[in-house]
């Protein structure tokens, strides 16, 4: 893939943002990589959607530093280097506010499987990266922000969970390519909101069983997969 392609599928996921309602004002970015050059393409900081086209974004190497581009990148770009360093198998990372999700983040608490709609899309619950330390905050913040992630799925597969909840702050989605990151975002921030609500209707309501759990994930992921259309033209 060319970086000008790359460049445009990364510059339609972040409008996608918009178009689903998962950011307000600037909050969100989304990034893709360039793994046989070592790159990555990125919204710039503080940049307003209606002013975003594939020129606008940034490329950086897998340090960080621009290569390309007339903008700072993302102030979360270290975050998603971190991610992209971490885990082999993403080809891009989602960051928002959305409302539920971040809710949740807020209140540090995980997102369990609590029905089908999430197991079709979650492996299990979507995990809370805990809070920084102060000295975390103070050096190396948005890069320690990464970290924190990484460290919270030390025992977990992020291929399985392609979603976490970073304390405090709010939620990062990936996927195998940025329109993929950017489903994850939607689908995460529709089972935060039916979390919520559930919560609220009964607030003792139990995990989905893990045999229903596993049968619902399994019929969308991996070789036993069954849902959708296969081999259509």
């Amino acid at each position: 893939m060319q970086l000008e392609q790359l460049r445009e599928i990364v510059c339609a996921a972040n409008l996608e943002l918009v178009r689903q309602g998962l950011v307000t004002l600037t909050w969100g970015n989304v990034s893709g990589i360039d793994r046989g050059r070592g790159l990555m393409v990125i919204k710039p900081s503080g940049v307003a959607y209606d002013r975003l086209t594939p020129a606008a974004l940034v490329i950086t190497d897998l340090d960080g530093n621009v290569v390309e581009g007339d903008y700072a990148p993302s102030s979360d770009t270290a975050t998603h280097v971190r991610l992209y360093q971490a885990f082999p198998n993403i080809g891009g990372v989602v960051h928002t506010h959305s409302t539920y999700a971040t809710s949740f983040a807020q209140a540090g608490r995980e997102i369990p499987c609590l029905g089908t709609t999430h197991a079709d899309h979650f492996q299990g619950s979507v995990p809370v990266a805990r809070l920084p330390t102060a000295a975390e905050v103070r050096e190396r913040y948005e890069h320690n922000i990464g970290g924190l992630i990484v460290e919270r799925f030390r025992d977990l597969d992020p291929d399985a969970l392609p979603a976490v909840l970073a304390a405090g702050h709010g939620p990062f989605t990936w996927g195998p390519d940025p329109r993929q990151a950017v489903e994850n975002a939607v689908a995460l921030e529709a089972v935060a909101q039916m979390a919520a609500a559930t919560f609220a209707l009964c607030p003792d309501a139990a995990p989905l069983p893990a045999y229903i759990l596993d049968k619902h994930y399994g019929r969308k992921h991996g070789p036993g997969a069954y849902y959708g259309q296969r081999n259509i033209q």
